[in-house]
């Protein structure tokens, strides 16, 4: 069975796993979304994420909403609501399909809450996140050519004081319990954890950010923010998109209803340094007889700012052979030798 923990500074127990549910509509069918909500369950995984611009690969305006409507869709949805935990988010400015591309406001979160309310067919959402911040990220493998120079942080402050203000309403109104970030850096993080704690309003439990051991940028300032704060990750794309799953063998292989088929780069995570990388962390793996999908999961839930890890499954298969994976603990001396990989090969995209 997969282990829950408390999350963050809440009282919300989660599995150390999250069902990531991005393909739900598009490349995996309502019928095996709900089949896989039935088999994470009887897995101890009661943790959903998804967002309301969901299914991805490719996104369309007339796909918009509907992995939403596939949980809420699942004929558990009614009787077994208090057994999941379900995150979404509010999409963020530049996708036109989604409010035209209008950015995140107060204005955007009620529409959305009520639109997610209605897709989900539930009264509540457990943990409403802001898909990226309005002022733009680093994230997307923008990190190599980041200028926040441009920013005007005193119209950042007066969005977050509106966005809190909302969020407060929606709180009070029980329509969400947390709210979380996502795509954010350390700064905003704290903007926002300064500015709800000045004003008593609702505090930040989770961010939502790409993690694995392909991309660490949270190690350092956001883990000693998150630790402090008790800020808990939620890591996305744990396997780099595939890469750590070795279905894609260095590039030679581009199995059938695949990412890559639709993304190419695999936005921009394929590059000339990744497969060596790639090929020392399965070394790593073979060497200690382990499982590279298993390693790479295990390693990202041993982490100490780990909420949970957020995985997808286009197929029931993959959904079990995760599962079949899920208790593996690593040894403190693979753990040393994963370190020594990663200084080897740091950021390979």
């Amino acid at each position: 069975m997969v282990q829950k923990k408390k999350l963050g500074w809440s009282s919300l127990e989660v599995s150390k796993l999250c069902l990531g549910s991005m393909t739900w509509g598009e490349q995996t069918t309502p019928e095996d979304g709900w089949r896989q909500i039935d088999t994470a369950l009887a897995s101890g995984i009661n943790f959903i994420d998804t967002a309301e611009m969901y299914p991805t690969n490719p996104m369309r305006a007339e796909t918009s909403g509907d992995t939403e409507r596939v949980i809420g869709d699942w004929p558990g949805i009614k009787g077994r609501r208090s057994e999941l935990v379900i995150a979404t988010k509010v999409t963020g400015e530049g996708h036109s399909f989604v409010r035209e591309g209008a950015p995140i406001t107060a204005k955007t979160i009620r529409l959305a809450i009520e639109n997610s309310l209605r897709s989900l067919n539930t009264d509540y959402i457990d943990i409403y996140q802001l898909h990226w911040p309005n002022r733009g990220s680093y994230m997307f493998r923008k990190n190599w050519f980041y200028d926040p120079s441009m920013q005007d942080s005193t119209a950042f402050f007066a969005h977050v004081e509106d966005v809190l203000d909302e969020l407060d309403k929606q709180v009070s109104e029980g329509k969400i319990r947390y709210f979380g970030l996502s795509n954010e850096s350390a700064w905003g993080t704290h903007t926002w954890l300064q500015s709800a704690k000045k004003g008593n309003k609702p505090r930040v439990l989770t961010i939502q950010n790409e993690y694995s051991l392909l991309c660490r940028l949270f190690d350092l300032d956001l883990a000693e923010l998150c630790h402090h704060e008790q800020v808990d990750l939620l890591a996305f794309s744990p396997l780099a998109a595939g890469l750590l799953s070795g279905k894609y063998k260095g590039g030679t292989q581009t199995p059938i209803a695949s990412r890559k088929l639709a993304s190419p780069d695999l936005g921009g995570r394929i590059t000339e340094r990744v497969w060596p990388a790639i090929d020392a962390y399965f070394d790593l793996a073979r060497r200690y007889g382990l499982d590279p999908i298993h390693m790479a999961l295990s390693w990202a839930m041993s982490r100490p700012f780990m909420g949970s890890v957020i995985f997808g499954a286009t197929s029931q298969g993959q959904l079990e052979h995760i599962l079949s994976g899920a208790e593996l603990m690593l040894s403190d001396e693979l753990i040393k030798e994963i370190d020594v990989v990663h200084k080897s090969h740091p950021m390979p995209f």
